[in-house]
């Protein structure tokens, strides 16, 4: 079953920008949350799976929070972009190579995970990333997530 595109951009506008669904859902509880924390991951963590689900480890690493505010995320139809990079701290140490990449709720240990891909290129190709010491990554301003 596909998503419309109405419920898409609501769904994207509620989860990452905390934008209520009108009649549906209410982003405003007794403790929204107020950022997403993105994460990268050395295999596809799997719909199944947890923030820590192949999570790379190396000296340094650390989740970063994506504010959910607007500021974070633009939302139009079934695509959310994303605003500002998101930096990775650079690695100090330790040795991993880094496939996907993952919003979730937790700053550490094992959140509830949002959305997950694949890392691509800007033709929409699969990418990795071999990450040691001195090595920092970015995801761009201007990266998406696309609901079908």
């Amino acid at each position: 079953m596909t998503i419309s595109h109405y419920h898409g951009a609501a769904w994207h506008g509620l989860i990452l920008n905390g934008a209520p669904i009108a009649n549906l859902a209410d982003a405003a509880g007794t403790a929204p949350l107020t950022s997403l924390y993105a994460a990268l991951h050395s295999a596809a963590p799997g719909a199944g799976g947890d923030q820590t689900t192949s999570e790379v480890a190396y000296s340094g690493y650390a989740r970063v929070a994506v504010p959910r505010d607007g500021s974070g995320w633009t939302v139009s139809d079934l695509v959310a972009t994303l605003v500002n990079s998101i930096d990775f701290p650079q690695a100090t140490g330790g040795s991993v190579t880094a496939t996907h990449f993952s919003l979730g709720t937790h700053p550490t240990g094992a959140g509830e995970l949002l959305y997950f891909g694949a890392l691509q290129e800007s033709d929409g190709s699969d990418t990795s990333l071999a990450i040691s010491a001195n090595i920092q990554l970015q995801v761009p301003a201007g990266a998406t997530i696309t609901l079908s």
